[in-house]
């Protein structure tokens, strides 16, 4: 039987996870995206200088946000070696560690998850005997109860009574860079599946894994080069405008497909579906989101102990995380200050924002960051993931015969993460396969 032909409509991590297994199943795969470049939400791009005196400064390729993987993304992992890339060399890896500048917060030591977990609590600096025997029972807990709880909790119920020291070191900047949503609003059962994946999955499941190449490079390039070479047709630039059923399978602005799968934004899907399958459509544009803001600074003089330091946030100081880019991207005294779950701190603008992280650097790192274009850029991603809350009622993957969703927002036990795209797409490829036949399965 002749190999029918897919349409993947959508290059971020979704799509390509999507296009690289369906060419591996025997299909020939069609990539289309509105953008010139693939990437999706997880991309780089050229900035320039935040500050206006800095205008003429060259554009500089940056991220267009720090993004963090764990050594539980397997699948994530596994798609990058498909395509060339060597994650030992393309990945930083330390062992988790939420740890601040005055030395407070938890390191894991190397080991298994769960015991380096028991035995980094026991060595946290600053923690009572009560704050570490708090937490520990209550992770214990957790793990009776196969890390399930209440469908409605939040992870501010579930974590209430905890210490605050371990709520405000531990769980807060541990829920936002999880789930990129306030602990008040972030969906507790979605909060322990990401805890369960890290502590039970193997050795090493918790590591931190931080880019040590440009976004673009860790996936996005590779995996279009491989697409190309494999006789893939990769078209960029080019937006879907309609989506309709032709026969037994799908018309793409006319042209004939025998599968489709949407692995654009939960937006642009329900557009396209919104004659086709209206009621999957209205489940899509409902979705909220919570935008995820950067800043990058610029100080020669500062050498953080660590690639990643975590921030004290609250009301006044919004970052949570800085990343030392001369650790990671060669880029020497540039600094990534990271605002996750960014809702609120952005009602008074972007620019209010930046200014307020630009303080608290200023306060976080004493002496730091006082010339004139220590400012370099600043940059909202409004969309970029849906708002995790409990009971979100996201869409299935399944739209239609033939025709599939792929990505982090579609029904699934995980949040919005690289990991939840790269799964999404490798089961929108086996859900075609089940629905399909000519096709060998290959695992």
């Amino acid at each position: 039987m002749a190999a029918e032909r897919l349409a993947v409509v959508g290059a971020g991590w979704a799509g390509l996870a999507t296009a690289v297994r369906a060419v591996e199943q025997g299909w020939h795969v069609t990539l289309i995206d509105m953008a010139r470049q693939p990437g999706g939400r997880a991309r780089s791009v050229a900035m320039a200088g935040g500050d206006p005196a800095q205008s003429q400064r060259a554009p500089q390729m940056l991220d267009n946000g720090q993004h963090i993987l764990i050594g539980a993304y397997h699948r994530t992992l596994a798609l990058m070696r498909t395509v060339g890339v060597a994650p030992e060399d393309a990945l930083l890896r330390t062992p988790l560690s939420l740890r601040y500048a005055d030395g407070r917060g938890l390191q894991l030591p190397p080991g298994a998850p769960w015991h380096a977990l028991a035995r980094g609590v026991a060595t946290t600096a600053g923690w009572t005997w009560r704050d570490k025997a708090g937490l520990l029972l209550r992770a214990g807990g957790w793990l009776l109860r196969g890390f399930r709880c209440a469908p409605g909790q939040t992870v501010s119920s579930l974590c209430a009574g905890m210490p605050p020291a371990v709520l405000h070191d531990l769980i807060e900047p541990l829920c936002v860079a999880a789930l990129n949503t306030p602990m008040a609003e972030a969906s507790a059962q979605v909060f322990l599946t990401v805890l369960h994946e890290a502590l039970f999955t193997g050795a090493g499941s918790a590591d931190l894994l931080l880019p040590r190449q440009p976004l673009q490079a860790l996936l996005p390039e590779p995996a279009l080069a491989w697409l190309e070479r494999q006789g893939a047709t990769c078209r960029l630039g080019q937006r879907v405008q309609r989506l309709a059923a032709m026969g037994q399978g799908w018309a793409v602005d006319g042209e004939r497909f025998g599968a489709v799968v949407l692995a654009c934004t939960a937006r642009e899907a329900a557009r396209l579906t919104a004659e086709v399958a209206p009621a999957w459509s209205t489940r899509a544009a409902t979705l909220r989101y919570q935008p995820i803001v950067t800043v990058w600074l610029h100080d020669d003089a500062l050498r953080l102990p660590q690639a990643m330091l975590a921030l004290r946030a609250d009301g006044v100081w919004p970052a949570q995380f800085v990343f030392d880019l001369r650790q990671l991207a060669a880029a020497p005294g540039l600094f990534a200050f990271v605002v996750s779950g960014a809702a609120d701190a952005l009602t008074a603008g972007l620019e209010a924002v930046t200014q307020s992280v630009l303080a608290q650097a200023r306060s976080a790192f004493p002496g730091h960051f006082l010339a004139p274009d220590a400012l370099r850029h600043s940059a909202a991603e409004r969309r970029a993931t849906f708002a995790c809350t409990p009971w979100l009622d996201r869409p299935p993957q399944a739209i239609a015969p033939r025709l599939v969703a792929a990505g982090d927002y579609t029904a699934g036990p995980y949040p919005a993460t690289l990991e939840g795209a790269v799964r999404a797409g490798e089961s929108a490829v086996a859900m075609l396969h089940e629905t399909t036949s000519g096709f060998a399965m290959q695992k």
